[in-house]
């Protein structure tokens, strides 16, 4: 779907505010609020805006660590993968799962309560994931970007 400066204006400012009233939404991008609301219905129905959202402080609801996990199956079958996928699915740690080129299958990123809650999280979930036969474990230091506000340029919309 070609987007138009309207419709990036949109997409903008519903980044910033998924919660902003189709009153204000229209008048912040200089729409009525019937074209507004008709903008809005086909960029969700195009799939340019796949839902929405509250998000959630890891931190606060006590998930003090993020650990990246590279992940390395016994094979790149479609069953292998698939099987895994399913697996991953299940645990409700994992908060995004990666199918990668490179030296490992898959990246996983994790919130774990502390050291204790990912030895758990490593032992219940992931060790019984199939067709796993290597898992290597990063522990995050601290995060430095975590955007959510995605810049979308009118040339390249």
């Amino acid at each position: 779907m070609p987007l138009d400066r309207i419709d990036i204006a949109i997409l903008d400012a519903l980044q910033k505010d998924g919660r902003l009233p189709n009153a204000a939404l229209a008048e912040k991008v200089g729409l009525s609020q019937s074209a507004c609301s008709r903008r809005l219905d086909n960029l969700e129905k195009s799939g340019v805006i796949a839902g929405y959202h509250a998000r959630l402080s890891n931190t606060a609801l006590g998930h003090q660590m993020t650990v990246i996990v590279h992940i390395s199956l016994s094979g790149q079958f479609e069953k292998t993968l698939s099987d895994f996928e399913v697996a991953v699915k299940r645990c409700p740690n994992i908060l995004s799962c990666h199918l990668m080129s490179g030296e490992y299958d898959y990246i996983l990123r994790i919130a774990a309560r502390d050291l204790p809650d990912y030895e758990r999280i490593h032992k219940e979930w992931l060790s019984a994931m199939p067709h796993v036969t290597k898992i290597n474990s990063s522990f995050a230091l601290r995060e430095i970007v975590d955007r959510t506000v995605m810049g979308i340029r009118p040339d390249l919309a």
